[in-house]
């Protein structure tokens, strides 16, 4: 199942910006944005909304994103005007524009369905304060970090090993993203310092520099697999 992103915002630059930042870590997935008036103003625009749903008529289904109420009305009544099957392609989220479109666009990029580009888009509301309270629980330092609370013991996992940050940006952004997807490619539960290793924003808030040692743990039949790719990727330096 493809899925596209649509970004509303009340300015145009907001939303395009978002667009920009989204295509950094999901290249592959069709994202519009609809930002500011028809005359280039502050506001939201029906016919905009309407357009970018129809530029993302090829995906099997679409999820909008919204940064203020208003924009949620204006959205809403776009949709009113859609014939039933069109209708049903489309689903509103409630989570923070920046960070939810990023996380959904992540999750459509490793192939999830719309139902699973939902729940990660939902996830970024929660994800950065858990995952940053993980950070400050699990960090003994500039350059390491033990596994925290709630982190299976090294041998009750299926697969674990500790491995150093060598790339500039450390664990952030589009670094994140690759690892997010190499994770996304296994069935077994992955957690990098705690936190789950298919989710993007939980990564990243991390903020592991450059140096920094990551745990990476697995369960599951997969699991040595998932973790060898993981290490492979990290002592890479992602490409970087």
């Amino acid at each position: 199942m493809s899925v596209g992103i649509l970004v509303v915002s009340h300015s145009a630059s907001i939303a395009t910006g978002t667009v920009e930042l989204a295509r950094q870590m999901a290249a592959d997935v069709p994202m519009v944005a609809a930002g500011g008036t028809d005359d280039g103003g502050i506001g939201t625009s029906f016919e905009a909304i309407t357009a970018g749903i129809e530029e993302l008529g090829a995906a099997d289904a679409v999820v909008v994103l919204c940064d203020l109420g208003s924009a949620y009305l204006t959205t809403d009544t776009a949709l009113d005007f859609l014939d039933d099957d069109a209708r049903a392609r489309v689903h509103v989220s409630p989570a923070p524009l920046v960070e939810g479109t990023v996380a959904a666009a992540v999750a459509a990029q490793t192939g999830g369905d719309v139902d699973a580009v939902l729940a990660a888009a939902a996830s970024a509301a929660a994800s950065g304060t858990d995952a940053s309270r993980a950070s400050s629980a699990s960090d003994d330092g500039p350059g390491g970090a033990a596994p925290v609370s709630g982190t299976p013991p090294v041998d009750e996992a299926a697969a674990s090993e500790t491995v150093e940050l060598v790339n500039e940006s450390g664990l952030h952004a589009r670094p994140a993203a690759e690892f997010v997807k190499t994770a996304a490619k296994f069935a077994a539960a992955v957690r990098v310092n705690g936190v789950d290793a298919k989710s993007l924003l939980a990564i990243m808030a991390l903020a592991l520099p450059k140096g920094a040692t990551v745990t990476i743990e697995g369960t599951g039949q997969d699991a040595p697999e998932a973790v060898d790719a993981l290490v492979t990727l990290v002592r890479s330096g992602f490409g970087e």
